[in-house]
């Protein structure tokens, strides 16, 4: 009971798992966007700040600047020399933004913003009311130490991963909220699988022993139809059943591996499914040569009888079910209705199943992956729909 238990905790782990990753990951490309909004917009905002407490200093250098200007254009005859500052570097500038004279570190300047920050030095763009020495736009210049920069970018960066690990985890808390349904689905789907494969195992070993024994000989042809419709459903609810006992009691158990003679293993499965074969009329077309494979009997027997199952149960009224066996390489192939493209993907997933208008659980395929990859053997699917699924095994 401990093994089964761990075995639904498992698969219920990686059902969670995936869809926590799905959930996670938008939530936190989503999470960064936000922080790296929010961030951008904070980094902005002291910008201005910053800005503005170094325009209310530059209006007054301007002031100083300005008289300067105006003391050198009434005394330009007897003095020509610029006047200049240690605190800031200015220029002056026409109306058509053509240079008169310039100290500025940086030339590049931009007369359509106030004050503006650029290549680490601030600019502060001052318009003249009166022309001093022709000029009509007074620049003044200082260096920006970066002091600001670094002390931003720190406490965002600091706020920001707080912030990030905060949500994050708040988003993990709602993600296993979210699903929680799927978890609790799951075990309870777990757990009838469970209870049924418990309940069927005796009623289904009667019918079928039971089947084995009657003297079809001695019956009218009437009752041997009614007996064979019945082997028929038995046949296709021991399938399911054998399904349902590997996944919840024998997929655990430790391997006994041996050569495996896979022809025969064919033929003798073949035989099985005799009776599901004449009751939709369908026919063989079999290419099959030795081949030998080191695994478990069961495992294999399970893989077979899945493939044939489905190309069986999916095919079409008197349609062909094609086996093809190389050493290395096994073919299972149907004439039915195909997958669909959109479902292909997904064909490997516990409880999906092909068609809703057929039986079971959606565990078969999923069964023979597993056993698959444990063995190391590909898996690849072709499959047009309305026209038949192939199925080749790579070893």
């Amino acid at each position: 009971m401990s093994a089964l238990k761990n075995r639904a905790t498992s698969s219920l782990l990686k059902s969670e798992t995936k869809s926590l990753q799905r959930f996670l990951s938008l939530y936190i490309l989503l999470v960064m966007m936000v922080i790296s909004t929010l961030g951008v917009l904070y980094y902005q905002a002291h910008k201005e700040l910053m800005l503005s407490a170094q325009r209310a200093e530059l209006v007054k250098y301007a002031y100083i600047q300005t008289k300067r200007l105006k003391v050198l254009h009434h005394f330009f005859d007897d003095q020509r020399t610029y006047p200049r500052d240690p605190r800031f570097r200015s220029a002056i500038y026409d109306i058509e933004y053509k240079e008169i004279f310039s100290l500025l570190k940086n030339r590049s300047v931009d007369f359509t913003q106030e004050i503006y920050l650029k290549d680490g030095v601030i600019h502060f763009v001052k318009s003249m009311d009166i022309f001093y020495l022709g000029a009509k736009y007074l620049i003044l210049e200082i260096e920006d130490d970066g002091a600001w920069h670094k002390h931003l970018i720190k406490k965002i960066l600091g706020y920001g991963t707080a912030a990030f690990f905060l949500f994050l985890f708040f988003g993990y808390f709602l993600a296993k909220l979210f699903v929680k349904p799927m978890r609790d689905s799951i075990m309870l789907l777990d757990r009838f699988i469970k209870d049924t494969t418990h309940e069927l195992n005796t009623p289904l070993s009667a019918i079928l022993a039971n089947i084995e024994m009657m003297d079809t000989d001695v019956m009218v042809e009437k009752n041997r139809k009614k007996l064979n419709r019945i082997n028929i459903a038995a046949k296709t609810v021991s399938i399911l059943y054998q399904d349902l006992t590997y996944l919840t009691l024998e997929q655990e158990r430790e391997n006994e591996n041996e050569k495996i003679d896979i022809a025969e293993l064919l033929y003798d499965r073949i035989e099985y499914f005799k009776v599901l074969v004449e009751s939709k009329a369908l026919d063989y077309e079999m290419d099959i040569n030795h081949a030998e494979i080191v695994m478990d009997r069961r495992k294999l027997t399970r893989v077979i009888d899945n493939l044939l199952s489905n190309a069986i149960k999916y095919n079409k009224r008197k349609g062909i079910v094609g086996i093809r066996l190389r050493e290395g390489s096994l073919e299972i192939w149907d004439t039915g209705v195909g997958i669909p493209e959109e479902k292909r993907a997904f064909i490997f997933d516990r409880y999906r199943r092909f068609n809703e208008s057929e039986g079971g659980f959606g565990i078969g395929l999923s069964i023979v992956k597993r056993i698959l990859d444990e063995y190391g053997i590909r898996i690849e699917v072709f499959s047009e729909k309305d026209k038949g699924t192939r199925m080749v095994l790579k070893w």
